[in-house]
């Protein structure tokens, strides 16, 4: 028997599927088409388990959907520019786009060695010209739409990366990369006015049936849409109006005071003249700009002497100048009603402001001094508000300001429009030029691409580009005077948001997408880590939407189906260097073969769940390849014999054998990939219990065949290898996945189980057309019934159909 050499079986294998291109797809109208992609990769270098967990998970179903006769595409492509590559070709003394070039080619070779069913025709990095040269031209277009703008904006700024922070991007106060205490700035940026479609991002949430429950409330989270007011207090000795938006007008008559953002024009002013101020204003600007981290950290502020005049009562009511108020959410003010808020509450108390009462819950609840009351409830010491309902005294005191010109109805959300601008080097330039008579002019479109100078070896964390003179100094396209060009570049999750279009068409050079787009949306599945359940996701369904408006793509979303997977622990926790816990795929390919890898990385957990390693584990599925490399061989020596009429015996293995490919099929169905292969391992017992002998040589053989075929789109391999050699065909891909066979599943008995008194006391094979008389006969006597009734006469006996008999005693 020919042994079970991993490395030959996969090498062939891998060679055959490059000569005759076996992964290559073409655009075909008459074929049902499945877009299949895993979230492409950062060129680290080095392909690590998370990554071929995703992949493999991403391949078993590009390769079961094929076998279904659909029309497939599973891309691959590189995201390339961003902070790590930089810092990396720091430390190494190369230029980024060396390091990143070498990394993909790495990478790409580890990645081949999986056996991935990839199209690598239609492979690019978004770090090459021919990629970024139709982001920047959407994003000229969106210049002219009044959908990208610049403006000053308070930002995380991280003074050792020199750049901006996303608010996801600071831990405890520092930067993630750097570690260094982070900084709050003002400084000019490009913005994406995600917000313009904010109503569309959370409708059209209703249409992903196929994605995850917890990933749709995230998103539905994040862009929190909320119905409230907006209200318009006057400043007492000034024509000036401070504007609040509030979910709870409700509670107006209970505001004691109202805060401002540190960079909000009251509180700059007042810094002019008071130096108490202008240190609390620098203090402030070394905090965090996150929801999050405001929440918790302390509350500070100071009052800046200013009054503001409540619209209904006329009172007169300070304005502070907190901390924990962001200028770029909503006006940089809020009413502060600290009875009925807990963060309210707290400043409060710290600063010995007025705390009223004007809601007492349902349950006759009375504010108690120790903690903010937030429940809804009745209204109290409001005026002729008082003794209404929260709900209803929201549209009485609605009218009531809308009557005096104090307010409105608004709409609002918590998505915030989308910086874009990091002032780093290794990135999409942003084609804008800066002319002293014109302002800022997007680059024509016979200009583009705006290419970034590669080779460029960094001395230091900042970007060169200013002082590259043929980058930096330019002409101005409108008036052809001397000017200057953007020195940011774009967010990288720019260059993710519309990676997964230019796959069905990267070799387009005179547009950004062409009918190939039009023929492959939307991405039947997506496979991805949950940490990209909010940025990446969302980013990349409102630049669908974008693409969509400009005529570049049909359809509303781009995903289809989701599915996010677990990350791989050993010891309990996440595979990480700095741990020591990691398992380098090269080393497990060499040892036992990319079968093996990623038979396990399917078997060892559902896809959705966390995969503890194990190294028993991963024996233990080489081990199975090498019985099913044995049995296979030793099926193929049988001869057939020439009987025609199938035994009992045989008719029952053959049974076993469809009832695990029905199960395997309703698994696949659901994506419970490691079921699909506990169904493998089941059929392959039988199999092993079948006699190797000539009448059973069909059985077996057919078993075998239906085997491979289930076990191929997860070990493709050693299932091409045996497909050829067992002369089932010469390529398992083009092969029909296997269907039950239902007269197979057909049977002439089944077991009935026997309960007393709904206790289950035995059970009995009954033949198909036994009617209820002869089931309740063999059911009384069942030894084990006997002896439980213990010669009590039944009161009663209920047969449910090829099911159970229940006998009361």
């Amino acid at each position: 028997m020919k042994p079970y050499h991993h490395e030959t079986i996969e090498k062939e294998a891998q060679a055959y599927w490059e000569t005759n291109r076996s992964f290559n797809a073409k655009e075909d109208s008459t074929r049902t088409k499945f877009y299949c992609l895993s979230m492409l990769p950062y060129p680290s270098g080095e392909l690590h388990m998370g990554h071929v967990r995703n992949y493999t998970i991403g391949d078993v179903v590009a390769r079961y959907q094929h076998m279904l006769g659909k029309n497939v595409l599973q891309p691959m492509s590189w995201d390339a520019f961003g902070l790590p590559a930089e810092n990396a070709a720091l430390k190494h003394k190369v230029a980024p786009s060396a390091w990143t070039y070498q990394n993909i080619a790495d990478m790409r070779t580890q990645l081949k060695q999986l056996g991935y069913a990839i199209d690598w025709s239609r492979e690019f990095a978004t770090c090459t010209p021919e990629y970024y040269h139709w982001e920047q031209w959407l994003f000229t277009r969106l210049v002219k739409k009044g959908l990208a703008y610049r403006k000053n904006s308070v930002v995380n700024w991280d003074p050792v990366d020199n750049t901006v922070l996303a608010n996801e991007q600071v831990i405890d106060g520092c930067g993630w990369r750097s570690g260094a205490p982070v900084e709050r700035r003002e400084i000019p940026q490009w913005f994406l006015k995600i917000t313009d479609y904010a109503e569309a991002l959370i409708n059209d949430l209703s249409q992903l049936s196929g994605w995850p429950e917890q990933v749709r409330t995230m998103q539905e989270n994040w862009i929190g849409r909320s119905q409230g007011l907006q209200i318009h207090f006057d400043v007492a000795d000034s024509t000036e109006k401070l504007h609040v938006y509030t979910t709870r007008p409700d509670t107006l008559f209970g505001v004691t005071y109202l805060a401002v953002a540190p960079e909000h024009p009251i509180a700059q002013r007042a810094s002019e003249t008071r130096p108490d101020i202008a240190n609390f204003l620098a203090e402030c600007k070394h905090t965090e700009t996150a929801e999050a981290a405001l929440a918790t950290m302390e509350k500070k502020g100071i009052d800046t002497g200013t009054q503001a005049i409540h619209p209904l009562t006329g009172e007169q009511i300070p304005i502070w100048v907190a901390n924990y108020v962001l200028m770029d959410y909503g006006s940089g003010a809020v009413m502060a009603v600290p009875a009925h808020d807990e963060r309210d509450f707290e400043f409060a108390n710290k600063h010995g402001l007025p705390i009223k009462q004007v809601i007492r819950t349902e349950n006759g609840e009375d504010w108690n001094a120790k903690a903010a009351l937030t429940a809804y409830g009745t209204l109290i010491n409001s005026s002729e508000f008082n003794g209404q309902e929260s709900k209803q005294a929201f549209d009485a005191i609605a009218n009531a300001l809308i009557a005096k010109g104090h307010g409105e109805k608004q709409t609002h959300y918590r998505l915030r429009d989308w910086g874009v601008s990091r002032q780093r080097y290794w990135g999409t330039p942003i084609p804008i030029i800066y002319c002293d008579d014109c302002g800022a002019v997007p680059v024509p479109d016979k200009d583009l691409p705006v290419r970034l100078p590669e080779n460029i070896i960094l001395t230091e964390a900042t970007s060169p580009l200013k002082s590259i003179s043929e980058f930096y100094h330019t002409t101005c396209p409108e008036c052809s005077k001397p000017a200057t060009r953007e020195t940011d570049t774009f967010d990288t999750f720019v260059e993710s948001s519309w990676y997964f279009v230019r796959n069905t068409c990267s070799d387009q050079t005179q547009a950004m997408t062409d009918d190939r787009a039009k023929y492959w949306a939307p991405i039947d599945q997506y496979v991805g880590g949950i940490e990209h359940a909010v940025l990446h996701l969302l980013y990349a369904r409102f630049i669908y939407k974008v693409m969509r408006d400009e005529g570049l793509v049909i359809g509303d979303e781009p995903f289809k189906r989701l599915l996010t997977q677990g990350m791989v622990l050993k010891d309990g926790s996440k595979m990480s260097k700095s741990l020591g816990n990691t398992v380098a795929p090269q080393h497990l390919i060499q040892k036992y073969g990319a079968d093996t890898a990623r038979l396990f990385i399917i078997f060892a957990a559902p896809p959705e769940q966390s995969l503890e390693w194990s190294d028993s584990g991963v024996e233990g599925a080489y081990r199975f390849l090498k019985r099913i490399w044995n049995l296979a061989h030793s099926i193929s020596a049988i001869k057939v014999s020439e009987q025609s009429q199938k035994t009992d015996q045989q008719k029952s293995f053959r049974q076993e054998i469809h009832r695990n490919i029905k199960q395997a099929n309703q698994d696949m169905e659901r994506l419970q990939l490691n079921t699909v292969v506990s169904a493998c391992m089941k059929i392959f017992n039988v199999l092993s219990e079948i006699p190797k002998e000539p009448e059973y040589a069909d059985l077996l053989k057919e078993g075998m065949r239906d085997l491979l075929l289930l076990l191929s789109p997860i070990a493709p391999h050693i299932t091409h290898n045996l497909w050829r050699e067992l002369a089932y065909g010469n390529d398992i891909r083009e092969a029909n996945w296997p269907e039950a066979d239902e007269t197979a599943l057909e049977t002439n008995t089944f077991t009935m189980v026997i309960q007393i008194n709904g206790k289950l006391r035995g059970s009995i094979t009954v033949a198909a057309d036994a009617d209820a008389k002869t089931v309740e006969k063999m059911a009384l006597s069942d030894s084990h019934v006997q002896r439980f009734m213990a010669g009590q006469t039944p009161k009663k006996i209920i047969v449910v159909p090829k099911k159970l008999v229940n006998i009361v005693v």
